[in-house]
């Protein structure tokens, strides 16, 4: 047996256990993999305690499948961890490295620009995933104290500040030295003085290069620090050693190189500084949403007295009061008042939103000059600021594609700069007999080699990216998201709800021969009043408008893609689109006319239709929807970013030809069900292409999943938004052109990066080897290169979107308009 300290243990939580038989079938499971000396469920926590031994390592994957195959589910938990002491992307992968062979991790996103580390995995301990880091030499702390976050890095970035001013004012007098040595004077400053002036700079200011160095070492790797370390050590030994030898010697030296090393460092902490303030910046957007959380709510209580709560002590259901000009404490429905809500920092809109009761509201927004009771819909993590916060958390954390080619080179990159170090030494010694030329042209090649601006190039544009999407109403998942973005080149749109209003009226009722109008549409308003459907809820609207109350219904089921069918006072009916026509064999001849009247017109005609016990023709109606006032503009851009615009719709090819040709929409797929969108975004695909889908309802979510990217509207079904990759915050179409236009910037300032920091040391790196840079230039080029990188980025925050002089849709003149009309796809 094992002894205890050959033991580990791991805790997982279990899903899908019932009673004491699941118990025992899940330890009989977890038992059998190999290397599991003692398993422990516990149905209360229904946690499993798994005790594995040395002797047999097994993997706690094993463990999760054979969970798996026995019934169950074991749950991944997901932890964030504020990582100290990463410089370069070297320090990502070290981190990176020392996370993941912790048992349980199955993925790892490390982020150099807001240094985190975002764990998943299976049974994981914070407290190990925390030695792990601080045993790969660095520090790390819970991600729950985030919140101070923000305080501790203005306190650092003043201490750093305060460092960079103290090595000014030391560095000042040998740079002025050194200035006046190059002018050709005899001005100088005594040895022993340079001496005084750069050991402060060398060991206090430039500690941390020690410090962090040392701890690379010891993990058997390195770093940028180490590089400046073992430059600048190397020119000030160097320095002291001909100063020493002088004075020993008796004569005064001519040659010392102490400006050279305490220069470099004071470079590269002003650097450092002007790195760490560019990189907060890119987290500006994140921090001003964490900002919109309120802290306090008036609550009304049961009495009717009202007093002020922390927020996180509002439960659902309860009652909000928000008077004029606080900020909405949560999501809820407006029971009483009216007022506007400023919602720009959530959604982007830049007007105040009406509202009234019946009307949500979001946590965060602004109320207006009106006084509003609201109740509780959701709150802390699921209300819809929590959720914001969340993505675009996930999405800065995450890990582009391309930064895995840039972490093999991190990888490499220090032990190949130390040997093109010690090769430089070497050759310049041996082939000038001169050490002190050979060391500063080794200084040189140390202090000049970046790794940092290759580990910054693409997270800090990806904060950035996603940070000027989020200010604008776009949350986009991840990283990889963006990537896949700025090389769309088809997007495809549904119609209803998503460039259209999606709030469509009864504007036609028409009846067979020998029935009432509003027979019709009783009948029509009893088979759909459990639909959500937006045309559904134009009947019912329409029907207790005109004072018609609907029968009760036996029986009603969804027939997706074609309508809905019920059991009303013992027939049968059906209420959908012509299929249901062409699907029950019935001649449709005295109202076919009228019918094609209205889709002429662009309306979208249901047909009402009895199929038992006599199947007929009853009636129809005909529906209008506005088109959205950007919808044109939205095509427009587009077509001026070069993408293909297609329409995938349900509706009947005459609403969906007249829709498209009002918005310049030149390729149409009409009458297409749900379960064929998928299909249709598959035959865009062909040729490579890559193709966007934009949609707002559950029946999206397919294509939206098939699509390269799906784009879901905020003011759509939370299926939708789950299933794409961005959300748009207001169901503004325009918002798609502006996301593809941010992605695309996005990575076009990835690739200025990461083409800049590869540039640089091709270039730089050879040019110290030779000799043609000195130590001094080689810091401040050094510093410069990091510091561009991240400014460079940071430009993505004054992106905007562009100018919008497409005259926008009149909903009225939303009818048949002369000219060619786009041909139309029907679906088989």
């Amino acid at each position: 047996m094992a002894s205890e300290t050959e033991k580990r243990h791991v805790a997982l939580w279990i899903e899908g256990m019932t009673c004491a038989s699941c118990v025992g079938r899940v330890e009989r499971a977890i038992q059998r993999v190999p290397g599991v000396a003692e398993v422990s469920v516990n149905l209360g926590s229904e946690q499993a305690r798994v005790v594995f031994t040395d002797a047999h390592p097994a993997d706690i994957g094993d463990v999760a499948t054979a969970v798996e195959k026995a019934g169950y589910g074991v749950a991944t938990r997901n932890l964030e961890l504020a990582i100290e002491g990463m410089t370069c992307a070297s320090c990502v992968g070290r981190v990176e490295r020392a996370l993941r062979k912790v048992p349980g991790v199955t993925r790892v996103a490390v982020n150099l620009s807001n240094e985190t580390a975002r764990v998943s995995g299976i049974g994981l301990d914070e407290a190990v995933l925390i030695d792990a880091v601080e045993r790969a030499g660095y520090g790390a702390q819970p991600g729950g104290l985030a919140g101070s976050d923000d305080d501790i890095k203005q306190q650092e970035s003043r201490r750093a500040l305060i460092h960079v001013g103290f090595a000014a004012v030391l560095t000042a007098p040998l740079f002025v030295a050194m200035i006046l040595h190059m002018t050709g004077s005899s001005a100088g400053i005594p040895g022993w003085a340079q001496l005084a002036l750069a050991t402060p700079v060398q060991f206090w200011l430039g500690w941390r290069f020690y410090r962090a160095g040392w701890k690379a070492v010891r993990a058997g790797t390195g770093n940028m620090d180490l590089l400046v370390a073992l430059g600048t050590s190397a020119a000030y030994g160097l320095s002291l050693w001909l100063l020493v030898r002088a004075w020993m010697a008796g004569l005064v030296p001519t040659a010392l190189y102490f400006d050279s090393s305490t220069i470099v460092i004071t470079l590269i902490l002003f650097g450092k500084w002007l790195e760490a303030r560019g990189k907060r910046q890119t987290g500006e957007a994140l921090r001003a949403l964490t900002a919109l959380r309120p802290e306090h709510a008036r609550l009304r209580e049961v009495d009717g007295t009202e007093r002020e709560v922390p927020v996180g002590r509002v439960a659902v259901g309860d009652i909000v009061i928000v008077r004029p000009g606080e900020r909405i404490p949560v999501d809820g429905v407006i029971r009483e008042g009216e007022s506007a809500a400023d919602e720009s920092m959530l959604t982007g809109e830049s007007l105040p939103v009406p509202k009234s009761a019946g009307n949500k509201v979001i946590g965060g927004a602004i109320n207006g000059e009106g006084r509003l009771i609201v109740e509780t819909s959701a709150v802390g993590a699921e209300s819809a600021l929590a959720r914001i916060v969340q993505m675009v958390e996930c999405a800065q954390a995450a890990k582009a594609p391309i930064q895995k080619l840039v972490d093999r080179v991190a990888a490499v990159f220090v032990p190949v700069v130390l040997a093109i170090a010690a090769v430089t030494f070497l050759t310049w010694w041996l082939t000038t007999g001169h050490v002190e030329h050979a060391i500063l042209a080794a200084v040189a090649v140390l202090v000049i080699a970046c790794p940092c601006s290759l580990g910054l190039a693409t997270p800090t544009a990806v904060m950035a990216g996603t940070g000027v999407a989020a200010k604008h109403g776009i949350l986009i998942k991840d990283a990889e998201t963006l990537e896949i973005a700025h090389r769309i080149d088809t997007v495809a749109f549904d119609k209803t709800g998503t460039l259209t209003e999606g709030n469509p009226s009864v504007v036609a009722l028409e009846a067979a021969d020998g029935i009432p109008a509003t027979e019709v549409l009783r009948l029509a308003a009893a088979v759909q009043q459990d639909s959500e459907h937006p045309l559904a809820k134009a009947v019912r609207t329409r029907a207790q408008t005109d004072g018609v109350r609907p029968p009760a219904v036996i029986e009603a089921r969804a027939l997706p893609g074609r309508g809905m069918k019920a059991t009303i006072e013992g027939r049968e009916l059906i209420v959908g689109s012509s299929r249901i026509i062409e699907e029950n064999g019935l001649n449709a001849r005295a109202l076919s006319a009228r019918a094609a009247e209205l889709e002429d017109e662009g309306r979208t005609v249901s047909w009402l239709v009895e199929t038992a016990p006599r199947p007929r023709i009853l009636g129809l109606l005909g529906f209008g929807d506005a088109l959205k006032p950007s919808a044109r503009q939205a095509v427009a851009a587009l077509h001026a970013q070069g993408l293909r615009v297609a329409m995938l719709t349900g509706d009947n090819p005459g609403s969906a030809r007249v829709a498209a040709h009002a918005l310049g929409i030149d390729d149409v797929q009409a009458e297409i069900l749900p379960e064929h969108k998928a299909e249709a975004i598959r035959a865009l695909q062909r040729g490579d292409r890559v193709v966007a889908m934009v949609g707002d309802g559950v029946n999206d979510a397919p294509a939206l999943a098939e699509a390269d990217l799906g784009i879901a509207m905020g003011t759509g079904s939370d299926v939708a938004m789950h299933t794409a990759g961005m959300t748009l915050m207001r169901g503004d179409p325009a918002l798609v052109a502006d996301a593809i236009d941010i992605s695309r910037r996005t990575f076009s300032k990835i690739r200025q990066g990461l083409f800049w920091a590869f540039f640089y040391n091709v270039v730089g790196i050879p040019l110290a080897a030779l000799g043609y840079l000195s130590p001094v230039i080689a810091g401040a080029a050094m510093a410069f290169s990091s510091v561009s990188v991240v400014s460079n980025a940071l430009l993505l925050r004054r992106w905007k979107p562009a100018g919008r002089d497409i005259p926008t849709v009149v909903p009225e003149l939303y009818t048949q308009p002369a000219g060619a009309s786009p041909p139309i796809r029907k679906a088989a």
